[in-house]
């Protein structure tokens, strides 16, 4: 099973850029779909993006459709969310998960990390 450690969070303001990080210990990481969720204050976790094993194939929420770009580098053993024209409502504490296949539980999750955008 792997571990995950997110990094890249921060304060930005309104219409600039992050990229976050999601470091991944242990065996087979190429093995895992991987994800991006997100908890914004007082609400529930959402989802962000996914992205395939091989990372031929990405989904994404309607709410950052072409702002956000989830890619992994499998040598690397990391995945990577690049937000672009962040909004303040993008703030949230921004959690990456990992899954052994398509429809099945998203079952390692990483501490998080804080993403703010001021106004």
């Amino acid at each position: 099973q792997v571990q995950l450690v997110e990094s890249g969070g921060g304060l930005v303001q309104a219409g600039g850029s992050l990229r976050l990080s999601c470091a991944a210990t242990g065996r087979a990481f190429s093995s895992y779909a991987m994800g991006w969720f997100r908890q914004p204050p007082g609400k529930e976790r959402a989802f962000v993006a996914q992205i395939s094993q091989s990372g031929a194939i990405t989904v994404y929420a309607d709410s950052v459709k072409g702002r956000f770009t989830i890619s992994r580098d499998n040598a690397k053993n990391t995945v990577y969310l690049q937000m672009n024209s962040l909004k303040p409502e993008d703030t949230a504490v921004y959690y990456c998960a990992a899954r052994t296949g398509v429809g099945l539980a998203w079952n390692t999750w990483g501490q998080g990390t804080q993403v703010t955008v001021s106004s």
